[in-house]
């Protein structure tokens, strides 16, 4: 069961992780873009930041933690074996 649920957790934030990638990514070209005065999409970036990347970070940074927290247990669970 842990082991189901750890690999289920490390692939969403596999997933996370190269979302909130591509997001970085868009931002910066968008903003170069807009200091060329090209419009490479930054309205839409930002339109997507509250619904889409910020909650992006939030999961990473959550599931980071739960993560490394599932990993100590583990190892606290090993050692008193």
């Amino acid at each position: 069961m842990k082991e189901k649920l750890s690999n289920w957790l490390n692939t969403l934030l596999v997933a996370d992780f190269f979302l909130v990638l591509l997001g970085f990514a868009w931002f910066v070209v968008a903003v170069a873009g807009e200091a060329a005065g090209v419009n490479l999409g930054l309205d839409l970036w930002h339109k997507l930041w509250m619904p889409l990347f910020n909650p992006a970070i939030g999961v990473l940074m959550a599931g980071a933690l739960i993560s490394g927290a599932i990993s100590w247990i583990s190892r606290k669970m090993v050692k008193n074996s």
